[in-house]
């Protein structure tokens, strides 16, 4: 049986890409929605759906990467998976990522220094300075709140305010469809975050710190300018 990876994911969005263009990100939740019979032919476990929604919501975030790390490259920065910092010492981890995961860290006082939960991370290579960090999530539901923590906690810090925060999702629960009946995650992207990149087909109500995803590069260019 062939095991289904997050690379079959990859050749699936270049399928739509040569399809959509640019407008390819669009369909994301289409695209997980075809992964997910495929993924089911390579389980072999008990608790298919939670293995499925685990699948999901971890390789969600390398997409997001695959899909905008040459673009992110052009500007001279680079995009790493928040996993690769996190699961490693630092000693394991190159100079590079070990300077990066450095420059991340919440000084906690007596408790000590300790790295926020971060799903995607984007650096100056020259310095590794970390200009942004991206958490990716299906729904706005799923830890949104925690986002608005750790935005907070980088801004009360000199070393730490100056990095982006954003949530990316593909809003398969509406949250974004309109400002008229604002919803509680909604006002946390509006108000604790740096904003929000939405990958989806349907409609979104656009604000100052909503956009389409496509608009994400062009944004992070204007940063670093």
């Amino acid at each position: 049986m062939t095991k289904f990876t997050v690379d079959t994911l990859y050749q699936m969005y270049d399928e739509y890409e040569s399809v959509h263009g640019k407008e390819a990100y669009r369909y994301v939740s289409q695209i997980l929605k075809d992964a997910k019979p495929l993924h089911k032919k390579s389980f072999a476990g008990s608790d298919y759906e939670q293995s499925w929604i685990s699948f999901k919501g971890k390789n969600l975030k390398k997409l997001i990467v695959y899909i905008i790390k040459s673009e992110v490259n052009k500007l001279g920065l680079e995009i790493v998976n928040g996993n690769t910092l996190e699961r490693k010492r630092e000693d394991n981890l190159s100079e590079e990522l070990a300077s990066v995961k450095r420059n991340l860290l919440i000084d906690y006082g007596e408790f000590g220094y300790h790295l926020p939960d971060v799903d995607i991370v984007i650096y100056k290579l020259d310095s590794y300075k970390v200009i942004a960090i991206l958490s990716s999530k299906v729904t706005l539901r799923e830890r949104i709140a925690q986002s608005g923590y750790w935005k907070l906690k980088l801004s009360a810090q000199k070393l730490t305010k100056h990095i982006k925060f954003y949530f990316v999702t593909p809003d398969e629960d509406g949250v974004f469809a309109s400002k008229s009946h604002v919803k509680k995650a909604r006002a946390i992207v509006e108000v604790d975050l740096d904003g929000s990149y939405v990958l989806s087909e349907e409609a979104i109500e656009e604000s100052d710190r909503v956009k389409p995803f496509g608009e994400f590069v062009d944004d992070l260019m204007e940063i670093i300018s």
